[in-house]
């Protein structure tokens, strides 16, 4: 039997989808092999708005210290610089998928790098010379990051973000079985994915 597929709906930028993902890898390790993450992109600020303020920006990040709260895997830190704030979601999801096109692995490590920067290290990963960076941070191919001119990497962000709209997601994170419409929201706990996906290998899905 193959690999139960495991579809992920998830913005960069929302501070519970890094807390999801730390838990779904960890869910994806214990049950060895028997779980493939499906990473698809949801843009809770689809379009661009610069010279959000700074200061309001701040105030909103000391949310953050809730979340961390909720999973200590995933050390928050309000935002501690003078960068940003981040202008929409769309950036942070192309360079993902332009990673995830290298390789699983490529986008495994772009990922976990773009949700660390953003809410543990106050880097803006919108700015194109911040990507460049943990492009580079990541060990990915410099030859490679151009890629993310291509106006079909656009295209799949946009495609990723209308079927969760679609499929009834109305915020993220989100999962659902990829041979199923149904769509669980939220950050769920680990046990709970554990059961859930332990039960669908255990009947054969």
């Amino acid at each position: 039997m193959g690999a139960l597929r495991l579809v992920v709906y998830s913005d960069f930028l929302c501070p519970w989808c890094w807390n999801a993902a730390t838990r779904l890898t960890s869910v994806q390790r214990q049950l060895d092999g028997a779980l493939e993450l499906d990473w698809r992109s949801y843009l809770l600020r689809p379009h661009a708005q610069p010279g959000r303020d700074l200061e309001k920006f701040r105030a909103y990040t000391q949310s953050w210290l809730r979340v961390a709260a909720d999973e200590p895997r995933a050390p928050f830190v309000p935002w501690a610089s003078d960068a940003g704030p981040p202008s929409h979601s769309l950036p942070p999801h192309v360079v993902a998928k332009a990673a995830a096109a290298l390789s699983p692995e490529a986008g495994a490590r772009m990922r976990e790098r773009l949700f660390r920067a953003y809410f543990a290290e106050s880097r803006d990963i919108t700015d194109r010379a911040t990507l460049a960076a943990l492009w580079s941070e990541a060990e990915l191919p410099a030859a490679a990051f151009p890629s993310l001119d291509d106006p079909a990497l656009v295209r799949a962000v946009l495609a990723d973000h209308d079927e969760a709209q679609q499929l009834g997601a109305t915020g993220v994170p989100a999962v659902r079985l990829a041979d199923q419409d149904f769509v669980l929201v939220g950050a769920q706990p680990e046990p709970v994915y554990l059961r859930w996906l332990g039960r669908q290998l255990a009947s054969g899905a």
